[in-house]
């Protein structure tokens, strides 16, 4: 049977999430790969031993063989993994809960209003930083001299780590979402600015030279010829830039006041609740990719023209 390239694209796809997964459940639920510890199910005669507690599987043994040269009756337990990797059952069982039960905590939003609130945070920042990062960027790709002025600035400050300025966003803009926008903004308003300037410089030079010469020129120039041009590239732009939003969110809630999902992770690992920790880690990828995937379905649909480029 020979597989058409769309089905063995879908079957590559969907091989590239169940690989991890079976490594996940291979380490997960086969004793003999990767079980540094045990379950007690069973104490014997070990007095700090508990029911349900993990130990290492060296003590184990060292306290198996104590109890036995002793006379006493030994320790019952299974192989297990440490309480940071919970098996993938107990994760998605943690996915159904978040969603289905109160948390434990009074007073703790649930995953999907910290989720809902992280996004807010996204978007507003995302959307600032493009209000001012796009427009720059086609004007200092189209202009030589505008480039030249703002690039040297804008590639020595894209340097500067984003949560640096944490302090100092919280001393202007408080201890709430205000901080937390600004990291995003930070984060990728310069990087922003160079990829669509660069972008912009792609635009084949004779399209340009061909306009000027019919006497385009100034704001003509940019929406008739320059934004046409490079749509489709810009729209690819944005949309690796709002995976880049993405991974200033984490940081950015840590700013101020904690909220979002990652008040959700930080909650949950201080409980030891590492099932919730994988299950809002899960939510944000999902969140992410599936956004990236709609938007690359619209752009085929805003883009016909320039469909074979599209990533799928």
């Amino acid at each position: 049977m020979v597989l058409s390239p769309a089905q063995l694209r879908a079957l590559l796809t969907i091989g590239s999430f169940l690989l991890p997964i079976l490594v996940w459940c291979v380490v997960s639920y086969v004793p003999f790969v990767w079980h540094p510890k045990v379950l007690i199910e069973g104490v014997g005669g070990v007095d700090y031993f508990s029911v349900g507690m993990l130990v290492d599987a060296d003590e184990f043994k060292v306290q198996t063989a104590a109890m036995l040269a002793q006379h006493l009756a030994a320790p019952q337990g299974t192989p297990a993994n440490p309480i940071y990797l919970p098996a993938p059952h107990l994760v998605a069982r943690a996915l159904y809960t978040a969603f289905t039960a109160a948390p434990e905590q009074r007073g703790a939003p649930w995953l999907h209003e910290s989720l809902w609130h992280s996004i807010q945070v996204i978007f507003w920042g995302f959307m600032i930083s493009s209000v001012v990062g796009v427009p720059l960027g086609i004007l200092a790709g189209t202009y030589r001299t505008l480039g030249r002025l703002c690039t040297p600035f804008i590639e020595f400050f894209r340097y500067l780590p984003a949560p640096a300025f944490g302090a100092l966003a919280v001393a202007v803009l408080g201890i709430y979402d205000g901080p937390k926008i600004a990291i995003i903004v930070i984060g990728t308003f310069f990087q922003q600015v160079l990829i669509i300037a660069n972008t912009t410089r792609k635009l084949d030079a004779t399209l340009l030279e061909a306009a000027r010469t019919l006497g385009t020129r100034g704001v003509r120039m940019i929406t008739r010829v320059v934004l046409p041009g490079i749509l489709p590239d810009l729209y690819r732009d944005q949309r690796i830039l709002l995976g880049w939003a993405w991974t200033y969110l984490i940081v950015a809630e840590l700013i101020g006041t904690s909220s979002g999902i990652t008040f959700f992770i930080t909650q949950q690992a201080r409980y030891q609740h590492f099932d919730n920790v994988y299950a809002a880690i899960i939510i944000i990828g999902v969140v992410g990719f599936g956004s990236d995937l709609l938007l690359a379905r619209l752009g085929k649909k805003l883009f016909p023209w320039d469909s074979a480029r599209q990533p799928t």
